[in-house]
């Protein structure tokens, strides 16, 4: 709401850091609400149908943000997602169970914030969780920044085109998540997360070697492919993650995991961008080294999932 008010740079700069810090804190408590209200053989599917969310709300929200923003002007999206905010707040206060049962069993004050470090550093298996969130973003997020820019330099697509791509690409998800929730309840997550590694491996190595001149439909086939396996192989990868600590730490550890994952997303942007180059036409090179890279983040994060034990 104060993004939609400020009336000045500065306002609307200072604004949009606060709603980013407690919108990345509000995102973590979520995945903590789900690992602590659904039990394990059902974690999977929550955690899909809780990923299709967000897809749907990519998918729907940023072209409606821009006619909205074309229609009423730059701040009508602010304010019209701060109302929503404010109305799905006060429907979550009285419908959302508190879970606060963990902190009445075990009594006394809320652990300080250098007690969760304490206790991460005291345990390897939250250790190679943490590990395994920093390699998976090594190996999805090195591909990711580039792929719009790829598709424009070296294929000639144009912009029109990549809104075609990604609402396709995020329209799948919405029904791919949910169907690789139930794969997970199934199967398990360290089972569900390779099989899922090995298809996006093979469809990191098509996206980053596509050849110029491919006809739209084909591409559209890689990376609406890319999308589902890259975005399906999120869904056990969480569930994994927030399997690894007891109820009364997995808030406070999966706040610290995102700061892992905001870390890793930016040093794989950084690693991405020190390899690819550009050539006097303006075309992008080392796109297809990248692609490598990924790939052999992806199998280390393979290692890594069947190396994670879910706490009771």
């Amino acid at each position: 709401l104060a993004c939609g008010l400020a009336d000045g740079f500065a306002l609307l700069l200072v604004a949009r850091g606060v709603a980013g810090a407690f919108g990345g804190l509000i995102a973590t408590q979520v995945l903590a609400i789900v690992g602590d209200y659904f039990p394990t053989e059902r974690r999977g599917r929550a955690m899909g149908i809780v990923m299709t969310a967000f897809s749907a709300a990519s998918v729907a929200g940023v072209p409606a943000g821009i006619n909205l923003a074309a229609w009423q002007g730059w701040p009508a999206p602010f304010l019209v997602v701060g109302g929503l905010a404010v109305a799905v707040g006060a429907v979550a206060y009285f419908t959302v169970p508190s879970l606060r049962g963990h902190i009445r069993a075990g009594g006394g004050p809320p652990e300080r914030a250098l007690d969760l470090f304490r206790d991460v550093l005291h345990d390897r298996n939250q250790l190679l969780a943490l590990a395994f969130t920093v390699v998976l973003m090594l190996g999805h997020f090195t591909v990711i920044p580039f792929i719009a820019t790829y598709l424009q330099l070296n294929l000639g697509l144009g912009d029109f085109q990549l809104s075609v791509m990604y609402a396709l690409g995020g329209a799948l998800t919405v029904f791919s998540l949910p169907y690789v929730g139930r794969l997970v309840d199934r199967f398990g997550p360290p089972r569900v997360f390779t099989y899922g590694s090995l298809a996006t491996i093979a469809v990191i190595l098509a996206t980053t070697h596509l050849p110029a001149g491919l006809a739209f439909g084909a591409v559209l086939v890689v990376t609406s492919s890319f999308f589902v396996s890259s975005g399906g192989r999120t869904v056990p990868a969480l569930t994994l993650v927030t399997s690894v600590v007891r109820p009364e730490q997995r808030g406070g550890f999966m706040s610290l995991r995102a700061s892992f994952n905001q870390a890793g997303m930016g040093a794989a942007s950084l690693i991405s961008g020190l390899i690819i180059g550009e050539t006097a036409t303006g075309a992008l090179t080392g796109y297809g080294t990248v692609g490598w890279v990924a790939v052999a983040m992806s199998l280390v994060a393979v290692w890594l999932a069947w190396r994670l034990r879910a706490v009771a």
